[in-house]
């Protein structure tokens, strides 16, 4: 697994009911990251994305601006060691 990263991203703002999950797996799909983004119960969406350094950071960039009708106000990234176990993206409930 050289090369590859894994980062959890907690997005803070008008997050959810915007689309932003959908947004999320689309962006993940164009940058061939594998993992999950679910809304969490205190409003926020939290992201965890695995693969190369340069798609997850595209990735991140992707997430710092959200979809149209949402609004970004804070992206917290936290670096986790990749653990391989996730084959796609997918949206958790």
């Amino acid at each position: 697994m050289a090369n590859k990263i894994a980062r959890r991203f907690l997005i803070s703002g008008d997050v959810q009911g915007v689309g932003f999950r959908f947004f999320a797996q689309r962006a993940a799909a164009r940058h061939q990251i594998v993992g999950y983004v679910k809304n969490l119960n205190d409003g926020r969406v939290e992201a965890l994305a695995e693969g190369p350094v340069q798609s997850v950071e595209a990735f991140k960039h992707e997430l710092a601006t959200g979809p149209r009708f949402s609004a970004v106000d804070h992206l917290e990234e936290i670096n986790l060691d990749p653990s391989g176990s996730y084959s796609a993206f997918r949206i958790e409930h």
